[in-house]
């Protein structure tokens, strides 16, 4: 299993079973209010928009949260940034953290002290970027679908790969074809669980479990944090690292 597809499958679980639910919608709202501010209310003329509400549905978010989330972008949106920081947790592991806040002071300061609290260090604007490229991941129920029906009619849309893993497929594509995937998935009627442009690692870097554990409370206490939407990482995901996690 790739390490992107890995990763995708551990969150995708973990979110199942996230008892930290109002975290999620938070994260998911702030997206829709910024969504909505760039592009207009409308999700159907707002491709940003649609695939935020998509999402927000895909983590079971009420209608009537998702709705005034959208009716708060005029109000609150302006006062939301999106800033990224990048560095290093123990072991060299690289990091990219992406953020909204409403107070960037606040998140610099959390953010740096979290580097400091758990041995990392806060880099400059490029010092990891490089290391990542952008790629859409889409995750799609297996439901009734066939999968080898299925790859063949959705590898011309600009499909990079697609991978089986346990009830769902994981899809990854070029950041340029991420919409054409999603309009051929919607051609075909598939609803997706969950669509998204992640930060994928031109390499992993393999640690003992202990050491790999360290770094995922790292990576833990970045999530914890309410300004923080995303953070992309180098750890290889082992199947030792990922049993060690289970227990």
């Amino acid at each position: 299993m790739s390490g992107h597809s890995k990763w995708s499958t551990i969150k995708r679980k973990k979110g199942a079973a996230d008892a930290k639910r109002s975290k999620m919608f938070s994260r998911v709202s702030k997206e829709i209010q910024i969504a909505a501010r760039e592009g207009g209310s409308d999700p159907e003329m707002n491709p940003r928009l649609r695939l935020a509400v998509a999402n927000a549905k895909g983590i079971n978010m009420p209608k009537d949260n998702i709705e005034r989330a959208i009716s708060k972008a005029s109000r609150e949106a302006d006062s939301l940034q999106e800033v990224t920081f990048e560095g290093y947790a123990p072991h060299g592991i690289a990091m990219f953290i992406e953020c909204l806040t409403d107070n960037k002071n606040r998140t610099i300061s959390n953010i740096r002290a979290i580097f400091n609290k758990r041995g990392g260090s806060l880099g400059t604007n490029g010092s990891v970027a490089f290391m990542f490229d952008r790629k859409g991941v889409i995750t799609v129920p297996k439901g009734d679908l066939d999968p080898e029906e299925f790859e063949l009619e959705i590898i011309d849309a600009g499909v990079e790969d697609v991978e089986l893993e346990g009830d769902v497929f994981i899809i990854t594509t070029a950041m340029e074809d991420f919409g054409n995937v999603q309009k051929k998935l919607e051609e075909m009627g598939i609803e997706p669980e969950n669509s998204e442009l992640q930060r994928i690692p031109h390499d992993t870097a393999e640690l003992d479990p202990e050491d790999a554990l360290r770094v995922m409370k790292v990576i833990e206490d970045f999530e914890e944090d309410d300004d923080v939407q995303n953070v992309y990482h180098n750890l290889e995901l082992t199947d030792s690292l990922v049993a060690a996690m289970d227990s």
